[in-house]
């Protein structure tokens, strides 16, 4: 009896060990992290197998792993009682079972529209009671190189230094620079030297055979990215010719303007001028003939009132009379008188001035009477 509990105690060990074998278990991966692309899709795999003992209801969980150990982890996705539930997060509706029924042995996930953020720790959990077995696996989301953008710096002139520069603004880190010359020698010239990164490429004392076409190229765990540019080392340029080039330019200009400046000043000028003259001679139009006739009425009617008057009095009468003709008559009278005289003969003789052309003149007709010679008026 004592010999039998000995064997008892080895098979009871032994089924324990054959049930623990069989049991539920997960497939080992064969890569220890993944790797995927920005905008792309990724699988992560968990697949597993059960033992009969394993009866109790099929339960597949996956978890985005907090960094931080004091947080909870977050629930992604999860499969049970033959239903999909997907949790709010930021991979809600970005993430799915790879197979159609999860119940096969295959309780992988597929992301799609891979984001940076998606980068993290995810972990499988495996459960059909007594079963149950979970494993983490790390993922990592790069962004392929895009927009690399060449360009050079300095001078392209024949000894000068220069710089050719590549740009990546999209890409992830780390990233790594390549240059090649495609045309010409194809080869970097023997002056050139690139930086720690690989995107800045100094040429030093620059001569025509390092021009050419330069492809710059990008590249990252998952992809690359180049662009171009062009080389063109020319002479350097005659500094004296273009300075004196700019100097009779400059005076041209100056000569040009001060023409037009001339020319405008003197069209002023000429229509000021136009203007002063149409004025003079509107100031020396001659009176309107009224103002003749108007005078000449006044002196016949004085003329007509001089039969009423006595010797006596017509002395003092007609100079009050003339003093009150026109004086514009009366000046232009003499003018007209004046201009009929020869001027220039001096032997000439006026002649006499009749009666009526007197009258024009402002002058008085005066009755002198005669005296005879003993004294008495006639």
């Amino acid at each position: 009896m004592a010999r039998r509990c000995p064997d008892l105690l080895f098979l009871f060990i032994s089924l324990s060990c054959w049930a623990s074998l069989n049991a539920l278990e997960l497939v080992a991966l064969n890569k220890k992290s993944f790797e995927g692309i920005h905008g792309g899709k990724i699988i992560l795999d968990c697949k597993y197998t059960i033992a009969p003992e394993d009866i109790g209801t099929l339960d597949i969980e996956w978890f985005l792993v907090a960094a931080d150990s004091q947080q909870a982890d977050q629930m992604i996705i999860n499969y049970n009682r033959d239903v999909v539930y997907h949790h709010t997060g930021p991979l809600k509706d970005r993430v799915q079972f790879a197979s159609n029924d999860p119940r096969e042995g295959d309780g992988s996930i597929e992301i799609i529209n891979l984001q940076e953020s998606d980068t993290g720790t995810y972990q499988c959990k495996v459960k059909k009671l007594p079963g149950s077995k979970n494993m983490k696996m790390p993922l990592t989301v790069y962004t392929m190189p895009g927009k690399t953008r060449c360009f050079i710096e300095g001078k392209q002139e024949i000894g000068n230094d220069l710089a050719l520069k590549c740009n990546t603004k999209e890409g992830s880190a780390p990233l790594a620079y390549s240059w090649q010359k495609i045309t010409g020698m194809e080869k970097l010239p023997p002056t050139a030297t690139a930086d720690s990164s690989g995107s800045v490429l100094s040429v030093k004392n620059a001569s025509q055979e390092f021009s050419g076409t330069y492809r710059c190229t990008s590249r990252n765990r998952v992809g690359t990215d180049e662009c171009l540019v062009i080389l063109n080392v020319v002479p350097p340029a005659n500094t004296a010719g273009i300075i004196a080039g700019a100097i009779i330019g400059t005076l041209l200009f100056l000569i040009i303007l001060g023409i037009l400046i001339f020319c405008c000043c003197r069209k002023q000028k000429e229509k000021k001028y136009e203007k002063e003259i149409q004025h003079e001679i509107r100031e020396d139009v001659a009176p309107p003939k009224s103002r003749t006739s108007t005078a000449r009425s006044y002196i016949g009617s004085n003329h007509s009132s001089l039969g009423s008057l006595s010797p006596s009095n017509m002395d003092g009468y007609s100079k009050a009379q003339y003093n009150q003709v026109p004086r514009e008559e009366h000046e232009r009278v003499l003018r007209e008188e004046h201009e009929r005289v020869p001027s220039h003969n001096p032997s000439f003789t006026a002649p006499k001035v009749a009666g009526p052309n007197l009258s024009r003149m402002g002058a008085i007709a005066v009755m002198i009477p005669a005296q005879c010679k003993d004294g008495s008026i006639v």
